[in-house]
């Protein structure tokens, strides 16, 4: 997009271009994750258009169109070519559900080392519009004393979750699954808050869970603003924090537009769950008044920016 101005830093959960003379805004995300597509790959494709979409709610825009890179093992073997047309399959269906076209795409076929196949890679490019760039929603914080929400379900598995390979050390399914009609209703519940101007900000849950989306929030806001959180009492605290269901976001807004909120909310029927306040400078997290995690933003954020860094160190 050449000498289209970018108008959000790296961070957001999409890129937003103006469109120049207008006061429109093109907003554009890709997403895609091999773990739930070789755990499911049907549940995966359908994930990875809706995450998407879900990306672009949460800047304010509205998805157009669809392209794809489809990445797989060798089609001649029949379990890969089976993941191929699941993945393909799940796809459709997600795009039917938002009435998304597929504009163009590509696949890779023969991706492999040794015989051993990739995990089934799908990555999804969605474009989406957004009306008036004013409301445009950042993932960061913004006021000390704002509400904290959840939209959409607790979620009760880890399978396929970071937290499950990284920490416990197991790559286990089940893959989350993804009801197409509560995705729907909870973005277009999202477009409709963010042009009534009842939210500050707005935050997909993703790779890492509740935990990681929260944490995400706190290093984008400009404040390095914390959160204090209230789990309630079931699931365990590892479940509640690093479950990877789908169809949730984090949203923050002033106590006046609460009200206004919860009725909207009502009326669309969307499950939602008071979490907190955002707070000084610290992030802290507790389930039936014991404290789960009580860390400084600047402390986590640290950990978080130099990770990669410190990782591919050269040790002397």
């Amino acid at each position: 997009m050449v000498q289209i101005n970018t108008v959000f830093l790296p961070g957001a959960d999409a890129a937003v271009l103006r469109i120049k003379g207008t006061p429109r805004a093109l907003a554009v995300t890709l997403d895609g994750n091999s773990a739930y597509c070789y755990f499911n790959p049907r549940e995966g494709g359908k994930i990875a258009v809706a995450e998407a979409c879900r990306n672009l709610a949460c800047v304010g825009a509205r998805p157009l169109g669809v392209t794809n890179c489809l990445n797989f093992g060798n089609p001649e073997k029949p379990e890969i070519m089976w993941e191929f047309k699941e993945v393909v399959e799940g796809m459709a269906e997600a795009c039917r559900n938002f009435n998304l076209p597929i504009t163009g795409g590509n696949v890779s076929f023969y991706n492999e080392t040794e015989g051993n196949p990739i995990y089934p890679t799908p990555v999804v490019g969605v474009v989406g519009l957004i009306d008036d760039l004013k409301k445009a929603l950042r993932p960061g914080f913004q006021n000390q004393g704002d509400l904290i929400y959840l939209l959409g379900p607790w979620g009760e598995s880890l399978g396929a979750s970071l937290y499950l390979r990284e920490i416990v050390g197991q790559e286990k399914g089940p893959a989350p699954r993804v009801d197409l009609h509560l995705e729907k209703k909870i973005q277009e519940f999202c477009l409709e808050a963010i042009h009534q101007e009842l939210l500050h900000s707005a935050h997909d849950i993703s790779e890492g869970g509740l935990a990681v989306c929260l944490a995400e929030c706190c290093f984008h806001s400009e404040s390095f603003l914390g959160a204090r959180i209230a789990l309630p009492p079931e699931p365990r605290p590892d479940i509640a924090l690093f479950n990877e269901d789908q169809s949730r976001l984090i949203v923050s807004l002033s106590p006046e537009k609460e009200k206004t909120f919860l009725q909207l909310a009502e009326t669309k029927e969307i499950p939602l769950t008071h979490l907190g306040e955002v707070t000084g400078q610290a992030i802290t997290i507790t389930q039936a008044g014991q404290i789960i995690i009580d860390l400084s933003v600047a402390e986590a954020y640290q950990i978080w920016k130099t990770s990669l860094p410190n990782f591919f160190e050269i040790k002397s």
